[in-house]
């Protein structure tokens, strides 16, 4: 009775390891410059997915700070480019208009503010002088910085409320009876500072008088040059249409109606494009980190044709050789997605603090540049594990 064929012994997944990260540690160098270009492929792509979502979510705060159903009237421009004045009745019709919840106004002035009456002319410092209406931080839901925003009190005398960058550009730091600025040729106190709006960005240049004293000290007209209308969420798109015949209806095609909300939503489309174009110089990364991977497993396979040789000679088969060095590759590559993974969270999240964002880095963006270097590895040590298997023991013993 013929005794039974040997058969090699079986490779548990623990042999696979141990296998599989001698070859790795025995050459620390060049599997860390390996890893790197696997690595910095990874974290272009985690911190590219990473940026993107929080420059998203934090459109998605000031969208819903600000809210989307905020609509603003503004007066063009009529024939010949000549101005055109919205009516003094406009914010009234508007306010009538069924679905609009809170309307309020603002009104351009001529006049100037400066820090103090010794300050040459020229040098306004972009800031410009509005009447305002008492009830507008209400509907464009503006904060206050320092100090309170205008009351029917206040609003007729010579008080004003300063935008963020005004309050910058003329040094105000505090409010109250001891903080004067100089405007339209006379002394107004401080009452108030803004925080800053990034709804509407023209208002932290802005200086804000009452509509009274603005009428009684300025010379202004009462014509409003900008009415803001907060409309119910679901009754924006017939509310927008109607604004510029209720405004003026003798020309309403000399009225200009928009949404601030649409410049951020703008935005977070144009980051969506540019976020694409990043994934693919990403993936071009990734995909030359795999070239590395593969150019580092083919020299390992020449440099230890001996150790394959040896390993043939003493048992071990093509698949248990093919497995070895596909582990190997495979562990390359993990160990680049893991540091890569580690590198773009810590860009996502140096970027996003740098900005005051909260930092965001989806799930599936990390699961997915580690699935991403498993088969970039897999593809990269296919060959040279063939490679190896194919090897005769005599060949590789005999080898230089």
């Amino acid at each position: 009775m013929s005794p039974p064929p040997l058969r090699p012994a079986p490779m548990w997944p623990a042999d696979v390891l141990r296998v599989g990260g001698y070859g790795l540690r025995s050459r620390p160098l060049r599997v860390v410059l390996s890893a790197l270009g696997i690595a910095i492929g990874i974290a272009a792509m985690i911190g590219v997915v990473g940026i993107s979502a929080s420059s998203a979510q934090e459109i998605e705060r000031r969208l819903s700070a600000f809210g989307t159903n905020l609509l603003t009237v503004s007066a063009g421009q009529g024939v010949g480019n000549d101005p055109v004045h919205l009516p003094d009745t406009a914010i009234g019709m508007i306010g009538a208009i069924p679905g609009v919840e809170s309307v309020s106004a603002v009104g351009r002035t001529e006049a100037r503010v400066y820090r103090n009456d010794h300050i040459p002319a020229r040098r306004t410092g972009g800031i410009v002088v509005y009447a305002a209406r008492t009830d507008l931080p209400a509907v464009i839901r503006s904060r206050m910085a320092a100090g309170a925003w205008l009351t029917a009190a206040t609003g007729t005398f010579p008080a004003v409320v300063l935008g963020a960058a005004a309050a910058s550009e003329l040094g105000v730091v505090e409010t109250g009876v001891d903080s004067l600025v100089w405007l339209g040729d006379r002394w107004f106190t401080v009452v108030g500072i803004l925080a800053a709006n990034d709804l509407i960005s023209d208002f932290d240049y802005g200086a804000f008088v009452g509509w009274p004293a603005a009428r009684a000290g300025l010379a202004f007209d009462g014509h409003p040059t900008t009415i803001y209308t907060r409309a119910a969420d679901d009754a924006v798109r017939t509310v927008q249409p109607l604004l510029g015949a209720t405004a003026n209806p003798e020309d309403p095609g000399a009225v200009d109606v928009s949404r601030p909300s649409d410049a951020l939503a703008a935005k977070q489309e144009t980051e969506q494009t540019l976020r694409g174009l990043l994934l693919g110089l990403g993936a071009v990364a990734l995909l030359v980190g795999g070239v590395g991977v593969a150019n580092a497993m083919v020299i390992s396979v020449l440099e230890r044709r001996s150790e394959i040789g040896l390993r043939r000679s003493l048992g071990a088969t093509r698949g248990q050789i093919r497995t070895q060095f596909l582990a190997e590759a495979l562990l390359l590559s993990l160990l680049g997605g893991a540091g890569g993974g580690l590198l773009g969270t810590a860009l996502t999240a140096i970027f996003a603090s740098y900005q005051g964002w909260r930092t965001v880095v989806p799930a599936w963006a990390i699961a997915g540049g580690v699935g991403a270097t498993l088969v970039i590895g897999g593809l990269a040590g296919l060959y040279p594990a063939r490679r190896a298997a194919r090897m005769a023991p005599t060949e590789a013993l005999l080898a230089p």
